[in-house]
């Protein structure tokens, strides 16, 4: 069973910063896949970024040039790095670990970007 924590989120103005993370609770070296994904209220969960264990990224069209995925395997934790943040990316963001062919989730974190 692997658990997710994220942290980082909250309330910011527009055009400014922010930096996601997620801790899992064992190695994610071997894991197939990581990302993140958002949820604002009243639409579908949508893909925001997600790095294969070959590194390969994957963002959604509405963060590219913006959002940066990273992951650090010493320290077991996934990285959403996030500049010239819009009111538009306002929604709870939820970090997603592939592991075989099991999905988990973490219980999210909410960011609100003010215009």
């Amino acid at each position: 069973q692997v658990q997710l924590v994220e942290s980082g989120g909250g309330l910011v103005q527009a055009g400014g910063s922010l930096r996601l993370s997620c801790a899992a609770s064992t190695t994610i070296f071997s894991f197939n896949r990581m990302g993140w994904y958002r949820q604002a209220p009243g639409k579908q969960r949508e893909l925001v970024a997600e790095r294969s264990s070959l590194g390969i990224t994957n963002y959604g069209d509405s963060v590219k040039g913006r959002f940066t995925i990273s992951r650090d395997n010493a320290k077991n934790t996934m990285y959403l790095q996030m500049n010239s943040l819009k009111p538009e990316d306002t929604a709870v963001y939820y970090c997603n670990a592939l592991v075989l062919t099991h999905n988990y989730w973490g219980q999210g974190t909410q960011v609100t970007v003010s215009s």
